[in-house]
C-alpha cells in the first residue's frame, strides 16, 4: 500500500491549504526538482486541479512558479506515465 504525503501551501488570499502530493522529481536537462500536487478541488468540467512547482530540497519553505513550456510538457509526460501506471 503507498502511503500519500503532503504539503502545506499558502494562496493568494494567505489561506494555508493542505495539498496532496503526486509526484517529485528531479529532471536531469534542468537540473531542477519538481513538485505536482493537488488540493483535490476540480475545475468547471470536473477535472482535477494540478499545481506544479520547482522546489528546493534545502529550503522547504520555497517554491518557485514553472518558467517555461518544456518544463510544463515534461510535466504532463510524466502525469501522463503516472496516470498509465
Amino acid at each position: 500500500m503507498e502511503r500519500k504525503m503532503f504539503l502545506k501551501v499558502v494562496d493568494q488570499d494567505g489561506k494555508e491549504k493542505e495539498c496532496e502530493i503526486l509526484m517529485v522529481f528531479k529532471w536531469t536537462k534542468t537540473d531542477k526538482n519538481y513538485i505536482v500536487y493537488t488540493d483535490n478541488s476540480k475545475d468547471e468540467n470536473g477535472n482535477l486541479n494540478i499545481y506544479a512547482g520547482i522546489y528546493y530540497p534545502q529550503d522547504k519553505t520555497r517554491l518557485d512558479s514553472i518558467e517555461t513550456d518544456e518544463e510544463w510538457d515534461e510535466i504532463d509526460r510524466r502525469l501522463i506515465k503516472l496516470k498509465e501506471d
